[in-house]
């Protein structure tokens, strides 16, 4: 048996256990039952406050893990700028060594002028030193064709040039120096000399002529008489040069002055007294070799102007590569840019949400630290005094 007391007439009475049992399930079952549907209700909210903040951590790591990935293309972006600036010192130092390549080939060409140079200066004190040797013999060859017939003349001119090429025939190994017997449209030369290089490429051939005649022949003839048959006899051998060795107009000063350039009337055509064979010969085979030195040195020339020329072009082709790589990836740098600085104002905002979230969850955890039967009673003494008398 149980007794109460009425809070309002202040009587008392006694109830069994079934009706105490009755009166504690209405109270629960009316005051009681809506606080606790209450607190259910905030206990819920809270639930889902504390789902929402679950799935606001869980884009939080979304998004720390999407920086990650963006620090580790930040990463590889610096390594890319240190290949960059590794490609361009290379390139700084590829534009050195052309430099340097070049003022090597300048620095060869100098010196290979000067040293042609020098060789022309020794060449020039020789041809001086033989030129006046020669001028001494003019007065041998001028009493010789006094005392000579016309015949004796011409056939004695021919004797001397073969026997004065005979004492340098040691310095031409490879000549070829024969009297002309092949007779081609009626015409024909007096002798024919031909030299090759030791890798037999011939390199120089000349077409003579040797004319002469007695102070008493009647008709007197001039060189220029014969320098046209000369010079088709030249053309018809296939003979680079034509020289015509005379003893005619010997009071000429032009002719006794040396070596007579003709080729204002004939292509490489000269005109020599018969002490200027042996320079002649020697002149126009070195001035060959010269050439052909030069030839072969100038086709070496080209092959490294070529060389240096495709180093240029494919050192152009990279810096252009170079250079639209480097447009583009910054192009990308600033693409990269716009999208990390979207990211972090994305960044930003959710972490202003997840504080936010944050703040409420603290709330809701405050609030449901503070539910206490003391503050669902306040104010409402019969509770209060229904759970006092559980209490007791």
């Amino acid at each position: 048996m149980k007794e109460l007391k009425c809070p309002k007439c202040g009587s008392t009475f006694t109830v069994d256990e079934a009706d105490y049992a009755l009166l504690l399930s209405q109270v629960k079952n009316s005051e009681f039952e809506t606080e606790l549907s209450r607190r259910i209700h905030e206990l819920e909210q809270t639930q889902q406050a504390r789902i929402q903040a679950e799935k606001a951590v869980e884009e939080a790591r979304l998004q720390a893990e999407q920086l990650r990935r963006e620090q580790q293309f930040n990463q590889q972006l610096q390594a890319k700028e240190q290949v960059l600036q590794s490609l361009q010192t290379q390139i700084a130092n590829a534009e050195q060594q052309k430099q340097l390549a070049v003022a090597q080939v300048r620095q060869k060409a100098t010196e290979e002028y000067l040293k042609k140079d020098q060789e022309l200066s020794t060449l020039r004190t020789q041809m001086t030193e033989q030129l006046k040797a020669m001028q001494e013999q003019v007065a041998y060859y001028k009493d010789m064709k006094l005392r000579l017939s016309t015949k004796m003349v011409g056939e004695t001119l021919e004797q001397h040039c073969a026997t004065e090429f005979a004492r340098i025939r040691p310095l031409f190994p490879n000549a070829y120096f024969e009297k002309d017997n092949e007779v081609v449209e009626g015409t024909k030369g007096d002798f024919v000399f031909r030299d090759k290089s030791d890798d037999g490429v011939e390199y120089i051939s000349i077409m003579f002529e040797m004319k002469n005649e007695n102070d008493e022949t009647a008709t007197k003839h001039k060189n220029e008489d014969f320098l046209a048959k000369l010079d088709a006899d030249r053309k018809k051998k296939n003979c680079e040069y034509a020289v015509l060795v005379s003893m005619l107009e010997p009071e000429s000063d032009l002719y006794n002055g040396g070596i007579v350039d003709m080729n204002h009337r004939f292509e490489k055509m000269y005109v020599i007294r018969p002490q200027f064979f042996v320079p002649l010969i020697t002149l126009l085979c070195q001035a060959n070799r010269k050439s052909l030195d030069a030839k072969r040195e100038l086709a070496l020339v080209k092959a490294q102007q070529i060389d240096v020329t495709n180093f240029e072009e494919k050192l152009t082709a990279f810096k252009d590569g170079f250079t639209r790589n480097v447009r583009l990836a910054n192009e990308r740098f600033a693409d990269a840019i716009d999208e990390i600085d979207k990211t972090i104002a994305h960044l930003t905002k959710v972490r202003e949400n997840l504080v936010k979230s944050g703040d409420n969850l603290n709330a809701a955890d405050k609030k449901l630290q503070d539910v206490t039967i003391k503050r669902l009673t306040y104010g409402n003494p019969t509770m209060k005094a229904k759970f006092d008398e559980i209490k007791k």
